[in-house]
């Protein structure tokens, strides 16, 4: 029933902080978005709108509660690594123990904390 990951949707009161974060220091593409009548941003890893932003004063009035982690498949492990150093943002390395899976976990100003994963990468 379920095909796979299509998009996470990320409440922030920085939108333009966070837009940067996405850009800068995980690589994605702010791109097209639907006109709709509140803000935010779309960004893209390729043709794919991977994450949604949405502007807000106050995420506390529309939040659906935590969410510990969101993963997303990445690829070329030692760029994203470097890229991480070059705009010394912190993150965590780990080696899934009996697997080829390599993930750096880090969070977006938003506090949100992102699982790259590299599947033998």
């Amino acid at each position: 029933m379920i095909a796979g990951l299509d998009h996470i949707n990320i409440e922030t009161t920085d939108l333009d902080g966070t837009i940067r974060f996405y850009e800068e220091v995980l690589g994605l593409r702010n791109g097209t978005r639907p006109p709709f009548t509140f803000p935010g941003a779309w960004l893209y890893s390729g043709e794919q709108a991977v994450v949604h932003l949405v502007g807000v004063d106050d995420p506390a009035g529309t939040s659906t509660g935590p969410i510990n982690h969101v993963a997303l498949l990445a690829n070329n492990f030692t760029a994203c690594k470097a890229r991480l150093d070059e705009q010394a943002q912190p993150y965590e390395q780990r080696m899934v123990p009996d697997s080829n899976l390599r993930q750096l976990f880090v969070n977006d100003p938003n506090g949100v904390r992102l699982e790259l994963n590299f599947h033998g990468d």
